[in-house]
């Protein structure tokens, strides 16, 4: 009887241990069939038919297959005895959509629902709140983009219930390169939990020339979103290097990558219904289309306009430079905000077209990064890089510590390569490299101390055995 008990015990974990995983036929389920001809979605060309070998063909296209049979003048049997032509095998033909080209099936009488509550939407003190957990400094930026996200999914969430229609909050983002635009756009669509696109100006052209179509930043979108067309028209894309489609000065040349992309995009940031590729940059016969409209989308630019400050202290300096009380040519010079008092005329004479320009009403700035910054950025972060290197020296049980003479020597070194808060991990990575390297030979280093001269080459870092007294590595 025990025995018997016993198996029964086993079936049973045995039934209960056994996972059940959506089949492959479910898994298609959830996309839509595209057809094998004309490429076109189920939602667009009707019912599909399906035909051996997962093959799907619109009503359309089999109608038209039809015709070219019955119309034609070719005598098929005479086709078949010419040499080298075969009869053709329905086996050899596959569907080769990948699933990345197919778009996620809408369920039958599913209402359309706002991406973000608008009951559990942050207000935007608590946006800036969770913002400043990941970003030092910046505040009238934290505080800008936390109001103007805040606004555009009120107005997404409440679809205009009344006569007054919310126009929408574009945003552009001016400041040098390292002080965290991109990083800001990606902790922002972290926190509210929508679909973020992060494509670079510099990669798009006109139509019809080589590089990436201006619709691909809705279908990069529409891929961060599953291919579910209702959520990707409630995300967040982030156009990177906005300052390289500027206007090209002094050229006869057709300006395919600069003024043209500025005047394509207008349809866009506007909010319109767009054609976008699915899981493709381009448009071509081989690609299934689908419709997007943009009208909910957010639309984020940065830039570092380089120059630009010359742009402004010429506006300023022409401004006071009349009259007895006239200031000096070279007041602005050392001025460190002068980003700060820009304005459309400006960015107009960088090189900005004004219709782009009407599209982006919220334009803000972000500070350069000083010494201090710098200092904050390395140890006060909630994933700031002191704290990843503490992570990976506490697996193998071994404590790290910077001194703050330490800190000032590395954010000392950063300011001098001009290239931001990305020059932080690469004088990090330079000095931890022999450290990561040498303490897992040693079982016995319980504690290791980064010091000034560590960093200035000039000594090497303390370290402390377990139980023993401080030495220094070679």
């Amino acid at each position: 009887m025990s025995d018997e008990k016993n198996m029964n015990e086993n079936e049973v974990e045995k039934v209960e241990t056994v996972s059940v995983e959506p089949t492959e036929e479910k898994q298609e389920d959830e996309y839509e069939k595209v057809c094998f001809i004309c490429r076109r979605p189920e939602s667009t060309a009707g019912k599909m038919i399906d035909l051996p070998n997962h093959i799907s063909v619109c009503n359309d296209c089999m109608q038209k297959s039809f015709d070219a049979m019955n119309n034609g003048q070719i005598d098929f049997s005479q086709i078949l005895n010419i040499p080298g032509i075969q009869i053709m095998n329905m086996s050899d033909l596959e569907q080769t959509i990948p699933k990345k080209q197919k778009l996620k099936k809408k369920k039958e009488g599913e209402e359309k629902k706002p991406l973000v509550d608008i009951n559990n939407l942050p207000a935007p003190h608590k946006i800036k709140a969770k913002l400043d957990d990941y970003v030092v400094g910046q505040e009238y930026a934290k505080k800008a983009i936390s109001v103007a996200v805040y606004n555009h999914y009120k107005r997404v969430a409440t679809d205009t219930m009344d006569d007054i229609e919310i126009e929408k909050s574009n945003m552009l983002m001016i400041g040098p390169t390292g002080c965290g635009k991109t990083y800001l756009v990606k902790t922002l669509a972290r926190i509210l939990d929508v679909p973020l696109a992060i494509t670079d100006a510099t990669s798009l052209t006109e139509a019809g020339y080589i590089g990436d179509d201006i619709e691909s930043v809705v279908s990069k979108l529409l891929a961060a979103a599953d291919n579910d067309v209702q959520k990707a028209e409630q995300g967040i894309i982030f156009i990177d290097e906005i300052d390289k489609i500027a206007k090209k000065k002094n050229t006869n040349q057709r300006d395919v990558s600069g003024e043209s992309v500025q005047q394509g995009m207008l349809k866009l940031l506007e909010g319109s219904d767009v054609e976008v590729p699915v899981g493709a940059n381009s448009k071509n016969a081989m690609v299934p289309l689908t419709t997007v409209n943009t009208r909910n989308i957010l639309f984020i630019c940065g830039g570092a306009f380089p120059d630009l400050d010359g742009i402004i202290k010429e506006r300023l300096t022409k401004q006071a430079s009349i009259g007895f009380g006239a200031d000096l040519k070279d007041k602005y010079d050392r001025d460190k905000t002068i980003l700060e008092k820009v304005t459309v005329e400006d960015l107009r004479n960088f090189g900005m077209i004004p219709e782009f320009l009407g599209r982006l009403p919220i334009v803000f700035t972000l500070k350069g990064l000083d010494k201090d910054m710098m200092i904050k950025i390395l140890k006060e972060p909630r994933n700031a890089i002191l704290k990843q290197y503490q992570k990976l020296l506490a697996l193998d049980e071994v404590s790290l510590e910077f001194n703050d003479e330490a800190l000032e020597a590395i954010a000392e070194k950063a300011i001098k390569k001009d290239t931001g808060a990305r020059a932080l991990r690469a004088i990090i990575e330079e000095f931890m490299l022999d450290i990561m390297y040498e303490i897992p030979k040693d079982d016995s280093i319980g504690h290791v101390v980064i010091t000034k001269e560590y960093i200035e080459g000039t000594g090497g870092p303390v370290i402390m055995l377990r139980g023993q007294a401080v030495q220094r590595l070679p």
